[in-house]
């Protein structure tokens, strides 16, 4: 059995869960989200847990136990409690702000780039350098962060731009110094 696919899924009571044909569905007090899965696959609700079964041992089964069983859990996870990705901006005169639910970057090029955010995704500003990215759906939180960091990745040599806050970025170094012409004829 999949390791990760045979763990329970913890439901809490303010989260209701509905399964029908291939879809699931799942209603807490931060909203409601739908994942479709293969009906080959089982999902049973057990008292307050969710338990992902599989009706075989084939390759196509077993590859889709373990991603069910995520996704699904991701979806409970979603719905009671949401997801936030952090991101910080680094480099001078670097700041985003927020223009009603748009996200308005500063960062270094000629005219400020301006971000609207999909449905079911919010942004907020704590600070003019850093951006939480929020939502139930970790999926859409996810896709929506990267694309706030592709709009400036961070740079190779001053690490300058949009990171995800912890990021390592492994700088490259810069030209050595000139030797000053000695040597040189």
């Amino acid at each position: 059995m999949s390791r990760i696919g045979r763990q329970p899924i913890a439901v809490p009571s303010n989260v209701t869960a509905t399964i029908e044909n291939g879809l699931f569905r799942v209603k807490g007090p931060k909203g409601e989200l739908q994942v479709p899965f293969n009906p080959s696959l089982e999902i049973k609700q057990e008292g307050d847990t969710l338990v992902v079964n599989r009706p075989s041992d084939r390759p196509e089964h077993r590859a889709l136990h373990g991603l069910t069983r995520t996704l699904v859990a991701n979806a409970v996870k979603g719905v009671s409690d949401g997801f936030t990705i952090n991101l910080e901006l680094k480099g001078v005169g670097y700041r985003a702000r927020l223009q009603g639910k748009a996200l308005e970057l500063t960062i270094g090029y000629s005219h400020p780039v301006v971000m609207e955010p999909p449905a079911g995704v919010t942004f907020a500003v704590p600070e003019p350098t850093r951006i939480d990215v929020i939502g139930i759906d970790k999926q859409l939180v996810g896709q929506v962060a990267a694309n706030v960091r592709e709009v400036r990745k961070p740079d190779a040599y001053h690490g300058k731009g949009v990171r995800f806050v912890g990021e390592k970025i492994a700088l490259k170094a810069g030209k050595s110094g000139a030797t000053g012409g000695k040597g040189k004829k």
